[in-house]
Order: C-alpha cells, then structure tokens, then sequence
C-alpha cells in the first residue's frame, strides 16, 4: 500500500491504473483540488448514476468528458477563438486547424476535427438562443443540439484524455469515481470494470474515493495524508450532527478556467451575461486564484474585482456538503481578515433573478469605490 504526505500528495497515486484512495472522503478530495494545484494532473470528478451496466456507464462517463472537451474549446485548439461563422467556411476552417495541430502531435486527426467541428456548432447554438431569448434557458440548448461521436468508445477514450490535458496544460489527466455510499457487490463491480477499461484505453489514472469492499483485491490502495487545514476540518466536520445538504447529483464536475466562468455553470454563465453590458462591471477576473501569502492557502475566487476587494461566490449544491460549508465560512473570515468583502449567492438565487444579484453587486461595489480603492495583496 503505498502512502505520502505533504503538499504534492497526488505524487503517490499510481499513473496510467485504477487506485483506490482508501480512507478519504471525496468531498475532502475536491477540496484539496480546488484551485487545481499546478502540478497535478488535470482531475476531473465523476459521480455515477444508479443502475447502469458495463456498457452503459462507460459510455455515459465519456458522453460526459465529451462535453467538457466541447466546452472547453478553444484551450485545447489554439486560435479557434479567432474563427467567425458556424457555415461551411466555419466548419472548413476549424478543422483544418484541427488537422494542423495533430499534425504536430499525438492526437488522431480525424478524432480531432470531428470534436472541434461539434464543439463549434455547440457554441453557435449557444449563442443564437441567448440571441433570441437572453435567459437561462440557452445554458441547455448546446446539449440537447449534441449528437454522439461517430468513433468507436476506444478511439473517444484516447482522444478525450489528451484534448483534456491539453485544456488545461497539463501531462496527464486523472478521473476521480465516487463510489457510492451504498452501492451493491454488482454496483462495485461494475465501477471497477468500468474504471479499469478508462484507465486502459484512456491512458489515464483513474481514482476511485468513498467506500469500497476489499474483496476487489485487484483495485490498488492508496492512503493518503492531505494538508493539515483539510484533515483538521474532516475532524471537525464529524464531531457536528447531521448534514447541511441533500446529496449531489450524477454527473461530470471539472476545475474552471481561469478568466472565465464556468462552462458547465448556468449560473456563472447567466451572471457574466447580466454583466457584461455594463461599465460599472468591469475588472471583474472570473475563477481567479488568489495568492495571498506565499505560506498561506491560496483561494479560487469565482468572481472578483481586485481593486475594490470585492469576491462574488456562486454555490452550486456541491457547497451544501458539510465539510464545503465549513471550509467556506472559514475561508469567508480568512478574506475578510485580508479586507476583502465576500457575496454568496446560490445557484438558484442567481437563476430566479440575476438582476437582482446584480443590483446587489454594483451596490457594494460603489460602496467600496466610495470609501477608496482596495491595496491588492498580490
């Protein structure tokens, strides 16, 4: 069983295989990788549904890492930003960027330029429907436009792992499985076959955290020793009764960009939208991570304007967790020890009424226009 501690944790995690990361809760996990350490692999979480075969699940996992790499266009296909268009001229010039790029690399081409077309007719999607109406509804109108990739699951897996990596500039990509609480012996099964297919023709890591029966002797244990804030809150976060949130859903969550909101967030979508037109709004840095003290915990803001110091925070579900909860009121206190103000909305709050949350926002930010600038602490 191999161990490590320390701030490079992931080091003791083995490439390439499935592992199970015994003892540590998942929630815990997405803590440590929130920001994204820079010389992590590029992680990405998967929670799965209940009641899928073999078949079924792994495809539903790449159905998933698909539309994140189609999300995340154009960081993985440089100068695709610069294309106007969704025509023929459009489709033309894009994959022939595709074509260049795997020229000069190990991608496989015609994998390539399939995703990046798909990924640009996704955006044109997008983008007429906020046209046209302006409202949260638009966030869904890309995905139901999808259309499966024509390439066999071997061909997605490979493809899928590299275009990942390359978004985030990273070497690898790492898939962290939840296991379910109480997921059944054919459950187990089936997560571990599908893990290991993933690792195998992904060429990736695949974590499995949360519980798992020893009787699958064939799934590597790792254990794991995090940094001391976060073993400090898991300790504290048991000794409190009772949960904040019901659980969170199926599905794929993968780290943000920064300079951006999040792609796959409706709700950060929805509010750049509501801001974007305005002036008052401007030197807003979206995912920004703030580096406060070269010894200190450094902090990914979701929206922030760095000379009024004013931080913005959009809570999906996932903040619902006890431990998130915790770890978010400390960090509250923390930024606001540094001078900074900090606004949460959920994600519900800001879908229901994003002009509203924007109202909110430009009254504290005039206020602190008002009483000076804010001294960066970077």
């Amino acid at each position: 069983m191999r161990s490590a501690a320390g701030p490079e944790w992931w080091t003791a995690i083995p490439p390439l295989r499935v592992s199970h990361l015994a003892g540590v809760d998942p929630e815990l996990l997405r803590l440590a990788l929130d920001p994204l350490p820079p010389s992590a692999p590029a992680v990405l979480a998967y929670r799965p549904g209940r009641g899928l075969s073999l078949d079924g699940l792994v495809t539903a996992v790449l159905d998933e890492l698909e539309g994140a790499a189609r999300a995340l266009l154009p960081r993985w296909l440089p100068d695709a930003d610069r294309l106007d268009g969704n025509g023929p001229l459009g489709r033309a010039a894009v994959r022939g960027l595709a074509a260049r790029l795997a020229a000069r690399s190990d991608h496989f081409g015609p994998f390539l330029a399939d995703l990046a077309e798909r990924a640009r007719h996704d955006r044109g999607a997008a983008g007429d429907a906020v046209r046209a109406r302006g409202d949260r509804e638009a966030a869904g109108d890309a995905g139901r436009a999808r259309r499966r990739s024509r390439f066999p699951a071997e061909v997605r897996a490979a493809g899928l792992s590299r275009v990942l990596a390359d978004a985030y500039g990273r070497d690898a990509v790492a898939l962290l499985i939840e296991s379910p609480q109480v997921a059944g012996p054919e459950d187990e099964r089936i997560l571990v076959a599908a893990a290991e297919w993933l690792a195998q023709h992904g060429r990736c890591a695949v974590w499995i955290a949360g519980p798992l029966r020893p009787g699958i002797d064939r799934v590597r244990p790792v254990r794991l020793t995090l940094p001391a804030h976060l073993t400090e809150l898991a300790e504290g976060s048991r000794r409190v009764s009772g949960s904040v949130g019901g659980p969170v859903g199926a599905g794929l969550a993968y780290p943000p960009l920064a300079g951006t909101p999040r792609s796959d967030s409706a709700a950060e979508q929805a509010l750049e939208r509501a801001l974007a037109p305005h002036d008052w709004a401007r030197g807003r840095r979206w995912n920004h991570v703030h580096e406060w003290h070269p010894l200190g915990r450094s902090y990914r803001l979701d929206l922030f304007w760095a000379l009024e110091g004013l931080a913005v925070e959009v809570d999906g579900p996932e903040h619902r967790g006890a431990m998130m909860f915790a770890d978010d009121r400390r960090r509250d206190v923390q930024l606001q020890l540094l001078g900074l103000d900090v606004l949460r909305f959920t994600n519900e709050q800001v879908l229901a009424d994003v002009q509203a949350v924007a109202r909110s926002i430009r009254e504290l930010l005039a206020r602190r226009r008002a009483a000076g600038a804010h001294p960066p602490q970077e």
